[in-house]
């Protein structure tokens, strides 16, 4: 599936890229590449196949989630560098 050298140019406008005439003939011959592998791969027959959301199984590999304490206020604001009423002291967002 060759693209012609005016899709190219459209692609390349639609990304803005400014692409020499170089480029352009070498992305030309790269994009039909891919393009022609894409083609191959619609022609597989995966009717067989059933739909997936993840290729992963259903199981957790992740620990389970254990409560355990925090920090404390203090130790949060140990090192700070403005504090106030207990609060992080910051500047003002909007003057």
């Amino acid at each position: 599936m060759p693209l012609t050298p005016q899709e190219v140019e459209h692609i390349a406008r639609l990304a803005r890229l400014e692409l020499t005439s170089a480029e352009q003939t070498r992305y030309r011959e790269q994009l039909s590449a891919i393009l022609d592998h894409v083609a191959q791969l619609q022609k597989l027959d995966t009717s067989r196949i059933p739909p997936t959301a993840s290729v992963f199984s259903g199981d957790s590999h992740l620990r389970a989630d254990q409560p355990r304490p925090g920090l404390t206020p203090e130790a949060l604001l140990k090192n700070a560098p403005e504090q106030e009423k207990g609060q992080f002291k910051i500047p003002p967002v909007f003057e």
